[in-house]
């Protein structure tokens, strides 16, 4: 099981400008997804990911490099699987129960709150308060020449079934993930592995330790 300690920054903070974030992140430790739980031979993106949390909010930077590229959902709780899709899933208690949080290239959002994959869709009212900004370019001539980034932010009021004012010491259970169900060659990528005879992420028992220092 994999371990990620997340760092607090005392500067990270919900109103933060763009600016702001690129000096938070510049001092994060990026982590890549390297896991291919059902791999079938495509050509692999190459997924980084950052994770810091400040006094009300938690931070996400994810970094993409991909063959294949796909981002035509634009309305929240649409189904950004399918498309060019990046994903967060965290628990905070012994249960199954656990937030996940889903974002194609475009930002466009998905989340809800359950166990496994009977889940509870979040009111979109309160998605729309996770901050989200994004960069897509295309590199001409490049094995994967579609490269994009997306910085999500989440204010701990998105955590609507927990009473959250801090998460320093909490020690969480979560998964990060890479996926595009209806790309040409889909993928399925995660930070700590699962065991599955058919792809899926909602299967708790394979989160790794999320510790906030």
């Amino acid at each position: 099981m994999n371990t990620l300690n997340v760092p607090y920054v005392a500067t990270a903070l919900y109103n933060n400008s763009t600016d702001d974030l690129s000096v938070i992140f510049s001092s994060v430790k990026p982590n890549k997804l390297v896991n291919e739980p059902w791999a079938n031979g495509t050509t692999k993106p190459e997924v980084a990911f950052k994770i810091a949390y400040g006094d009300d909010a938690l931070f996400l930077k994810f970094d993409i490099k991909e063959k294949y590229f796909r981002a035509l959902h634009k309305e929240i709780n649409d189904t950004v699987y399918e498309d060019s899709c990046v994903e967060f899933f965290i628990g905070f208690e012994e249960g199954e129960a656990y937030y996940n949080f889903e974002f194609n290239a475009l930002g466009t959002p998905l989340a809800g709150y359950g166990k496994g994959k009977e889940r509870i869709w979040t009111n979109p009212l309160l998605i729309s308060t996770i901050k989200r900004a994004g960069i897509i370019k295309i590199v001409e001539n490049d094995e994967l020449p579609y490269e994009w980034e997306l910085t999500v932010i989440i204010p701990f009021t998105a955590f609507y079934n927990h009473s959250i004012t801090s998460l320093q010491g909490v020690k969480a259970r979560g998964n990060f993930y890479k996926c595009g169900d209806e790309l040409p060659e889909p993928h399925f990528f995660s930070w700590n592995n699962i065991i599955s005879p058919k792809p899926n992420f909602h299967l708790p028992q394979y989160f790794g330790e999320l510790n906030f220092d």
